[in-house]
């Protein structure tokens, strides 16, 4: 498709009037549109034509649009295909999305999504707009391990599409960043990102968050606000520690995957979103799900292409080349251009368990080159436990100052909080939740009281 050329989209359904309904309001649009009732008959026109985008219903007179799917699939057919599944049908989308379908509508289909979601098609199938933007994205993934390479090529593959993609990953392994990528790497990389942290919402707030309110909804609600879904039309949302959110909200959550369509608080009408979904965790999903903790509905629904983010320690051939660009954001935020790591200190590096992983690393560069006498920074630098020569920071006020109290009792409080803290995150490895039960909080609970007393969430301060 080119400038002048207007794009030509086929419609495949054996009912006559929703054809001619699609076919209507796509011509409207200024798009050529052909039509076919059979997989035979689409067949025969792709044969034909070169297409640009593909609307298929699912239940055809002669077969599923699954299989029109896998046959333009082996053929290495460029058309963005779109399945058309009838109303509830969740296993049919998700199988699509699998199969290899560019995205799925809901039947009765609302004529304003299905708008949104040809010109989405259409855009994805033209030549990526911003190259050097989409290097950025794969460069920022470091690291050229077997592991990485297979990560950056299922990146590469996600965001072809607007399958969810679900995220999982120890703490610290770069959720966010590959999610980023995602979108990067995608035609949708013009829009907006919007980042969540579903942990840090109070329960009570979740739902006005993701779906806004209009004024007067509730009490406090001053003016209107729109929700995450909003804000990320046309882009990305990302929903961060998505295994925290209570089951109620997932629910909400599932409906609004599903159905493509939002309500705010307050309205009486729901409204259509264009929004692609990337979600993270920490946790294993399917455990949570076996254990009730998890909708097994919304985990298929989110769980369309898997991306697991491997631990530092299974690729520790990328150490080097993580550890020098690390240390070059250092040099450039405290301006230490003569910063550099000596071999002893790679050596202890590549020897260290990393619990906390990419995070952890930059931790321990971090103190290093604030601790390091001058900009070499050696195996003694990095405190790690069992270096000969470690030189460690007094780990609180009370192993400082001895038996003798050096600060008032609120501040001294406080200290001792943040060690427990500490302590039960070592001891989980850095799960936030399961440090949160080893202290009989709540993750939310946990989150306020790290935030509060600056608590790094990942590799400890040893300060």
């Amino acid at each position: 498709m080119n400038d002048t050329t207007p794009a030509r989209i086929l419609v495949v359904d054996d009912e006559p009037d929703l054809r001619e309904l699609y076919t209507l309001t796509l011509v409207r649009e200024g798009w050529q549109v052909d039509e076919a009732g059979s997989v035979a008959g689409a067949r025969a026109l792709l044969e034909q034509h070169r297409f640009d985008a593909a609307i298929v219903d699912m239940r055809l007179p002669d077969g599923s649009g699954l299989d029109l799917l896998a046959w333009a699939s082996a053929q290495r057919r460029g058309e963005r295909i779109i399945m058309a599944t009838a109303f509830g049908n969740a296993a049919n989308a998700v199988q699509a999305l699998k199969s290899g379908a560019f995205d799925y509508l809901t039947k009765p289909v609302d004529l304003r999504q299905l708008r949104q979601v040809v010109r989405s098609a259409l855009t994805q199938s033209q030549p990526a707009a911003q190259p050097p933007r989409q290097a950025a994205a794969l460069d920022a993934m470091v690291g050229t391990s077997a592991p990485m390479r297979a990560v950056k090529d299922t990146l590469g593959r996600a965001a072809r599409g607007m399958a969810p993609v679900l995220i999982q990953g120890e703490s610290g392994t770069g959720k966010e960043l590959a999610a980023r990528a995602v979108h990067e790497l995608s035609n949708r990389a013009t829009g907006p990102f919007i980042p969540v942290n579903c942990s840090a919402i109070p329960e009570h707030l979740l739902e006005a968050e993701f779906f806004g309110y209009r004024k007067g909804a509730f009490t406090g609600a001053m003016a209107s606000h729109d929700g995450f879904f909003v804000a990320a039309s046309g882009g990305t949302l990302f929903l961060d520690e998505i295994g925290e959110l209570p089951l109620s909200m997932q629910a909400k959550l599932l409906r609004a995957v599903q159905e493509r369509r939002v309500r705010a608080l307050g309205e009486t009408a729901e409204f259509p979103v264009d929004v692609r979904l990337v979600s993270a965790t920490h946790r294993d999903l399917a455990a949570c799900v076996a254990a009730g903790t998890f909708r097994q509905d919304l985990f298929y629904r989110l769980n369309v292409i898997d991306l697991v983010l491997p631990p530092l320690r299974e690729r520790i051939d990328d150490l080097p080349v993580l550890a020098e660009a690390l240390l070059a954001r250092i040099r450039r935020d405290h301006e230490r251009p003569g910063l550099t790591l000596q071999d002893d200190a790679l050596h202890a590096l590549a020897a260290h368990s990393f619990a906390g992983n990419v995070r952890e690393l930059e931790n321990l560069l971090q103190r290093a080159a604030a601790l390091a006498a001058t900009d070499r920074i050696g195996a003694a630098d990095l405190a790690l436990p069992g270096t000969p020569g470690a030189r460690l920071a007094p780990r609180s006020p009370r192993a400082a100052a001895g038996s003798t109290l050096s600060m008032e009792l609120p501040a001294h409080l406080d200290q001792i909080e943040r060690d427990l803290l500490l302590d039960a995150l070592r001891r989980s490895h850095f799960d936030r939740t399961a440090a949160a039960r080893l202290l009989g909080l709540s993750p939310r609970q946990m989150l306020y009281r790290m935030r509060r007393l600056d608590v790094p969430d990942g590799a400890t301060d040893a300060r």
